[in-house]
């Protein structure tokens, strides 16, 4: 069923794609990693949980590693909408450009409309993910190392493995 998932994956990427988005400029990445790949990302997140001690990432990390595709999606140069509206917690949109920097995880402070950007494209994908029945679970740790591992480039990223099992593996962990 690898190849019938890397299918599915690259639909959910199309989704993510053509979701709607803040005036209509794209600052979304999409990357679609496939079985090997995944299984490199996996390796990485046990590492990562166990060099920073923070938990749940050897969780994440196995079910990454029992999946046959993982899309990433990441926010990148996502530029301020523009509507000084506070959201970001900054008055204006020229105030928030100046103030980007890396944190531990992510960089930040992002406009939220681009955030919102982000979160829509996430959830055409699982939809489209949900359509073709593909177990799947939009995971935050995925996107911590895949930014951190070079896999994928941007301020904020977030994985989506899908697998078809007997049982959702992403579930009762």
């Amino acid at each position: 069923m690898e190849r019938q998932l890397q299918e599915i994956a690259g639909l959910m990427a199309v989704a993510a794609r053509t979701a709607p988005k803040s005036k209509g400029e794209d600052f979304i990445e999409i990357k679609v990693l496939s079985k090997e790949k995944t299984a490199a990302l996996s390796e990485a997140m046990l590492k990562y949980g166990e060099d920073s001690q923070k938990p749940n990432f050897d969780r994440d990390g196995k079910n990454v590693a029992h999946s046959d595709a993982v899309l990433l999606l990441a926010l990148k140069n996502a530029a301020p909408l523009g509507l000084d509206c506070g959201a970001c917690g900054y008055d204006t949109c020229i105030e928030l450009e100046d103030k980007l920097t890396k944190g531990p995880e992510f960089s930040g402070p992002l406009c939220a409309w681009r955030l919102t950007d982000l979160g829509i494209a996430l959830g055409s994908a699982v939809k489209t993910a949900s359509l073709f029945n593909a177990d799947n679970r939009i995971m935050y740790r995925i996107g911590v190392v895949a930014l951190k591992s070079g896999i994928i480039d941007g301020e904020m990223a977030v994985g989506v493995p899908i697998s078809a099992t007997g049982k959702n593996i992403y579930f009762d962990r």
